[in-house]
Parts: C-alpha cells; sequence; structure tokens
C-alpha cells in the first residue's frame, strides 16, 4: 500500500481516481489545485506518489511538480493530461516525473501507470514524451 496524493481539478475526475486507487489497496488523499496540493506535501513529506493533472487553476501540475521536487526530490510524480500541448510542457520535465498519461484512461490503465511508477527505482523508466504513438511512422 502506499500514501497517494491526487492534485485534479475535475471533481468527478478526482473522485474516480481516488476510489480507482483505494480499491486497489493505496491510501489517497486528494486536493482540488496545485497550491492545496503544495500546502499537503509541506505539512506531510510521507507521500509515496505525486498524481497531478497539469492544467489546474491557481497553480498548475508543472509549477507544482517544480516546486515539490526541490524540497522532495524523492518524491515520484506522475501527471495526466486531456491536452497534447500539455504533454509538450511536460516533456521538458523528463528528469522529474515518470511519465504523462493521457485522458480519458479506464480504471485498469490508471492502476497500471501507478504501480509502474510506484515500482520504479526512483529513475524515471517511461520519461514523458510528446510522440504520439499511432502517428509515428516506421522507415
Amino acid at each position: 500500500m502506499a500514501r497517494i496524493l491526487v492534485a485534479e481539478d475535475e471533481s468527478a475526475l478526482r473522485e474516480f481516481v481516488s476510489r480507482a486507487l483505494t480499491h486497489h489497496g493505496h491510501e489517497v488523499s486528494v486536493a482540488e489545485d496545485g497550491a492545496v496540493a503544495l500546502d499537503m506535501l509541506a505539512k506531510d513529506l510521507a507521500y509515496d506518489l505525486l498524481l497531478t493533472d497539469i492544467m489546474m487553476p491557481v497553480m498548475d501540475g508543472i509549477a507544482l511538480a517544480l516546486k515539490v521536487t526541490k524540497e522532495n526530490p524523492k518524491l515520484k510524480i506522475l501527471m495526466m493530461t486531456g491536452y497534447a500541448a500539455e504533454r509538450q510542457r511536460a516533456h521538458n520535465l523528463d528528469s522529474l516525473i515518470h511519465d504523462v498519461i493521457a485522458k480519458p484512461f479506464t480504471l485498469s490503465e490508471i492502476c497500471e501507470k501507478v504501480d509502474e511508477a510506484l515500482n520504479g527505482d526512483g529513475q524515471v523508466n517511461n520519461a514523458a514524451t510528446t510522440t504520439d504513438e499511432g502517428l509515428v511512422t516506421k522507415n
């Protein structure tokens, strides 16, 4: 069981992810934006994973990841987004984040990505990419 902080501004998705990960055996806390998540992380450094949306009001996931890794460089970070352009922004954080999962995702997909991030050795195994694998052509 891991302690996971989910930062997501959409209440329905925040609830879906929280329930999925709780059902998967994790202890989950939630924050409705990056500023709330940052405050929660400042008060409690015992989280194993930060799962954050990229696009949020007050403080987005990119700013959150940059601030969090200064104070807690060992915290594993997994990002989620529904916008291809935001994946490009996350690409610049390859050394800080585990991966970026595209919305919409299924319950099994989010649980699998979280497990991958948690079971990693602290190194970024699946660095964020801006390549859409479905559009890559082989020579």
